[in-house]
């Protein structure tokens, strides 16, 4: 299973170079991606990391849509391409509760479904996932902080799983999360 995990963390790190580029390309990326780990996670019983990969291929589709249709579908009267912005602040309290009721439902379901030894990561780290995948869709600079505290906990977590290329690739996702958060919140704020 090495290999489809190479893989993987090759297509991911291409992923990543195109999220911090801001590349609508990232969600072809973000289609081959999850479809390899699907496999890889499954085999290691990281049951919760391989149902947000299905999840990720269906997120994948929806941040095309919109990264394509710009701000027309985003509540405004403009044409003009999805920039980095701001999170409304009305959000912050709603994606908290979402990204908590998620964690306890995923974690309720590996605990009393699946043999996972670590349920609790599993499920933090795809509940958190869950949120930055609509906020990137969204194209919201907040995504990044999110991906900081899912990529640093998940570089553990597949350490302690033997996944290690994985656990490069994650690690590396959490350098790359702090510069794409200070790259994006100056594409946010330069003016049209």
């Amino acid at each position: 299973m090495n290999y489809l995990e190479l893989i993987g963390t090759f297509i991911g790190i291409i992923y990543l170079w195109l999220e911090y580029r801001v590349s609508i390309y990232l969600w072809i990326a973000g289609l081959i991606m999850p479809a390899i780990y699907l496999a890889v996670y499954y085999r290691a019983g990281l049951y919760a990391d391989f149902g947000i990969n299905i999840y990720y291929l269906l997120a994948s589709l929806y941040g095309l849509y919109c990264w394509l249709r710009g701000n027309r579908n985003i509540s405004s009267a403009s044409d003009s391409p999805l920039r980095p912005r701001r999170m409304p602040k009305r959000l912050y309290g709603r994606l908290s509760l979402i990204s908590v009721l998620l964690l306890l439902c995923i974690a309720g379901i590996l605990i009393r479904f699946t043999d996972s030894n670590v349920p609790w990561l599993d499920s933090l780290t795809t509940a958190l996932s869950i949120t930055a995948m609509w906020m990137l869709a969204r194209k919201y600079v907040e995504q990044w902080l999110v991906w900081m505290c899912v990529d640093a906990v998940s570089c553990g977590l597949y350490v302690y799983k033997e996944l290690y290329f994985t656990a490069a690739l994650y690690g590396a996702y959490t350098v790359i999360a702090v510069l794409g958060y200070r790259k994006w919140k100056k594409l946010m704020e330069k003016p049209i």
